[in-house]
């Protein structure tokens, strides 16, 4: 038996079901590669689900962490820390808001932004006591707890965990006329979106739909909240998916790319009209805030400044789907992304097993990626990829169309 199915085979024995991975095991990784148990070498094209932009432990990323790690990790918010002040003001004036609010996984920051949303829905705009509503648009994927999957409409996240929450309204992403239906209600509070619907395959508005969101929001006076846990931070070629849109959001919800990779840290944003809505006691987390993470936070952003590594997305994006789209493939039915979130859809059922399969055989030849929605396969390298690794992959991509084709 090789150690790849030892491993494999551990992970089904003790682990839950809740992951169907490609069955390579890595163990360690660097820049865009990364390497699995046995030796081989791959190009990274998942980053984790864009959680390592900066790619794969990127060293001064790695230095904040050890260095920090061996002054202090964690003390918890019972008292101040000597790492957050700082984090804090250098994010604000990174993003442009009053206040940050720090935590850990994307589902967290999410979950916070809809109790902030909630919240000055009651003390600001007046929604009588438990009547707030916030809408979601159709195909979201905003993280797996109970408050966020009730606002989900895939089976898959929803199905046997009712009861969901109560005064959520859900519409069609894209169809600006039917958010326009929805947000007269009195007591709508806010309105969730990705700029980009990462997990349902890189599903793009159209141009006008985000400022036109954005604008319906203000005369509703309704909040905009844009989920950028996965577009976020240089992913699509401008530091926020939104900034395409020209648009700046009342709730920003970043995480994932936020360390690089390292550790889970997550944040939200906003003004002081806002933010000031909740006050001590009221919402919290252990380790949001401890100063490992805002350490390691602080540098990663500062790597996507300094690196320019939105910049080298939106030119490296442009070059991949330009090399794909000269691919003529009758598997290949769209080719379609901003920066470098990307997607190929495949020209089969979402049901059949091509994408998966195609998926594998890239992997044979040296290129990890993933199916979403069974035929569509997300292309999401880290930013720190050069023109060279760009061709490689297409060439990968090329091979295995190829091959899976004869």
């Amino acid at each position: 038996m090789t150690r790849t199915n030892h491993l494999i085979e551990l992970e089904e024995k003790y682990g839950a079901h809740n992951y169907h991975p490609i069955p390579v095991v890595v163990s360690r990784g660097l820049g865009v590669h990364v390497w699995d148990v046995e030796g081989w070498k791959y190009l990274d094209f998942l980053s984790a689900y864009s959680a390592v932009n900066q790619g794969h432990c990127h060293p001064r990323i790695v230095k904040a962490l050890t260095d920090q790690a061996e002054k202090l990790t964690l003390i918890s918010r019972a008292f101040h820390n000597s790492e957050l002040g700082e984090y804090e003001k250098f994010m604000c004036n990174i993003f442009g808001y009053d206040k940050i609010l720090p935590m850990n996984s994307g589902a967290e920051a999410v979950e916070t932004a809809l109790k902030l949303c909630r919240k000055w829905g009651y003390k600001k705009k007046g929604i009588p006591q438990n009547e707030a509503i916030i809408i979601f648009a159709t195909g979201n994927f905003h993280g797996r707890t109970l408050a966020i999957i009730s606002g989900s409409t895939e089976d898959s996240s929803k199905n046997d965990f009712g009861p969901y929450l109560p005064n959520i309204e859900i519409v069609e992403y894209g169809n600006i006329e039917a958010l326009k239906k929805v947000i007269q209600n009195r007591n709508v509070a806010g309105f969730m979106i990705e700029p980009i619907q990462g997990e349902a395959g890189i599903i793009m508005p159209g141009e006008a739909y985000l400022k036109a969101c954005s604008e319906l929001c203000k005369e509703h006076n309704v909040l905009f909240i844009d989920d950028e846990v996965q577009t976020g931070i240089g992913r699509t070629g401008k530091m926020l998916a939104i900034d395409h849109a020209g648009v700046k959001p009342d709730i920003l919800v970043l995480g994932k790319a936020l360390s690089g990779g390292v550790l889970p840290v997550s944040a939200v944003l906003a003004n002081d009209d806002i933010m000031l809505c909740i006050q001590p006691g009221e919402h919290g987390s252990t380790f949001g805030g401890n100063p490992l993470a805002c350490a390691v936070a602080t540098e990663a952003i500062k790597v996507v400044l300094d690196e320019k590594l939105a910049d080298n997305a939106n030119k490296m994006g442009e070059l991949f789907r330009a090399e794909l789209k000269k691919l003529s493939h009758p598997l290949i039915k769209e080719i379609r992304g901003k920066g470098l979130l990307n997607a190929i859809e495949i020209n089969d059922a979402p049901e059949s097993k091509t994408a998966w399969n195609l998926c594998l055989k890239f992997a044979e030849n040296g290129l990890l990626a993933k199916p979403t929605h069974g035929n569509i396969i997300r292309l999401a390298p880290p930013l720190v990829i050069k023109e060279e690794e760009i061709l490689t992959a297409v060439a990968i991509i090329d091979k295995s169309l190829k091959t899976f084709q004869a």
